[in-house]
């Protein structure tokens, strides 16, 4: 519906805009930050919540530190730690953040052996986490830990965003926001047709593992991982094309419509301005893997930590598991590593004001 407003109403909203942002520009860029160190007694394991998926994080000696994120009119408020290692323990922090200036980015929500047509190709294929089984435990681990976070986020902070490999096709155009376009309802449902009918129609087989091949008599060793490495995701194995197909978002995540998609080929550069364009200095990420994507792509935290506030929700990712049957100690490795110079929280750390609940 229209709405037309007064000229009083106008020019009030106009001075009451001007008054936000010269109260906003008075504020002193730069504060004294107090880095007291205060040891805690009998300090709790990290990360202990769900123990199928991380093993918890626990250390001796713990601190806690003052406030470190100190925004007005916060309502969002996130404990985290860190791991010194010339502090000698863990470090942790409390944070007090607008949710309003806050994004919750989801790092490669692959939609792999979910039922939307994209699969693990056989006998020998591998993606995603490597293995069938593999990928059906990291989708309970979306449907469980990250979705209810995502969805209780949703409606208070910034912006939800989810990053997938590629580029922006025309098929994930239609069936995605990004960056750049918000797609109509019928576009979203073309978009969603020709996505399942160019995934199903993909011949998922690939060649058979190999089942001799020469090596020599100097170097056995070395012929042996030439020709049969630990981790082949070419078309030998995925057959060609795998990767050419339009990676959907996982559907163990509900994806609105106004929830967007940042698409690795883009590079960071587009996702920086969109987020600053939006006011946004906060980032609670979450996602897949904690040891490659999560780090490393568009939206990981190598690149998002240089411009923006950024927690890392360790019990919200997996890292990468070979030769495990469970994520737990691979993930706890991965995110304690990343604490050296991140700040991780968990979703139970993530809490509002029950005021503003």
């Amino acid at each position: 519906m229209y709405c037309r407003r007064s000229r009083f109403q106008t020019g009030w909203l106009f001075l009451w805009l001007v008054a936000t942002a010269t109260a906003q520009s008075n504020l002193p860029p730069q504060r004294v930050y107090q880095n007291r160190l205060t040891r805690i007694e009998n300090p709790k394991p990290l990360l202990a919540d769900h123990p199928e998926f991380f093993e918890p994080i626990i250390e001796q000696t713990h601190f806690e530190a003052p406030p470190l994120v100190v925004d007005q009119g916060a309502d969002l408020h996130v404990r985290a730690w860190r791991f010194s290692y010339n502090a000698r323990g863990i470090i942790e922090i409390p944070n007090h953040l607008k949710a309003s200036q806050t994004a919750v980015i989801m790092v490669h929500p692959w939609g792999i052996d979910d039922g939307q047509g994209w699969n693990t190709p056989e006998p020998a294929g591998v993606a995603d986490f490597c293995t069938v089984q593999k990928n059906h435990l990291a989708a309970r681990h979306t449907r469980q830990i990250v979705r209810p976070f995502i969805n209780g986020l949703r409606e208070k902070a910034a912006c939800v965003m989810y990053s997938l490999p590629g580029a922006r096709d025309p098929i994930r155009h239609k069936l995605y926001r990004s960056l750049v376009h918000t797609p109509t309802a019928e576009q979203r449902r073309a978009g969603a047709v020709e996505l399942t009918a160019r995934l199903r129609s993909f011949d998922y087989r690939g060649k058979p593992l190999p089942k001799q091949f020469s090596i020599s008599r100097d170097q056995p060793v070395v012929d042996y991982f030439r020709q049969f490495p630990g981790l082949d995701a070419g078309a030998r194995y995925n057959n060609a094309g795998f990767w050419s197909l339009p990676v959907p978002v996982t559907a163990d995540v509900d994806v609105h419509p106004d929830d967007i998609v940042i698409y690795d080929a883009e590079g960071y550069g587009p996702l920086k301005k969109y987020l600053k364009s939006q006011g946004v200095r906060h980032v609670l990420l979450t996602g897949y893997a904690t040891d490659m994507c999560f780090c490393e792509t568009t939206a990981g935290y190598q690149n998002l930590s240089k411009d923006f506030n950024v927690f890392l929700v360790g019990d919200a990712s997996l890292a990468t598991f070979p030769a495990n049957r469970s994520p737990r100690f691979a993930v706890n490795a991965a995110i304690s590593f990343a604490a050296l110079s991140h700040l991780v929280t968990q979703v139970s750390w993530v809490q509002f004001d029950r005021e503003n609940q």
